[in-house]
């Protein structure tokens, strides 16, 4: 119930930041920023994932579990489908979880809280 409050709070922001934007710059502007954001968010996230797979599977081959990896990939991941989505908010998240820079700050969040959702029996892992 919580996340569909969220996700109602969030497109309410949205679509008062369109509107009040678009009274700034016009519509049209916030369509061509719309999309190019959009465009540039599913080029940038590609780039990031596939060199983010490069260095999984040299991890791999040295043995290592790509742990930093999986974690970048779900960064990168969530971040490009936030860029795929029209708004401000979202693309702005999506940057922040797709740029490597920004995506250092956000890693260490992100592995809490999966930490908590293991302890939680909400992820449950399988050792063979």
């Amino acid at each position: 119930m919580k996340w569909l409050l969220f996700f109602l709070a969030l497109s309410a922001a949205e679509i008062g930041l369109f509107i009040w934007a678009g009274g700034i710059i016009g519509p049209w502007w916030i369509v061509i920023i719309i999309l190019l954001t959009g465009f540039i968010g599913v080029n940038l996230a590609k780039k990031e994932g596939l060199e983010t797979w490069k260095r999984a599977q040299s991890a791999i081959q040295y043995g290592q579990v790509p742990a930093r990896e999986i974690i970048d990939g779900i960064c990168i991941f969530i971040g490009g489908v936030l860029l795929f989505s029209p708004g401000f908010i979202t693309d702005l998240t999506g940057f922040i979880l797709i740029l490597p820079f920004t995506r250092n700050f956000v890693k260490p969040f992100l592995g809490i809280l999966i930490k908590k959702m293991i302890d939680k029996n909400r992820i449950i892992i399988h050792r063979r």
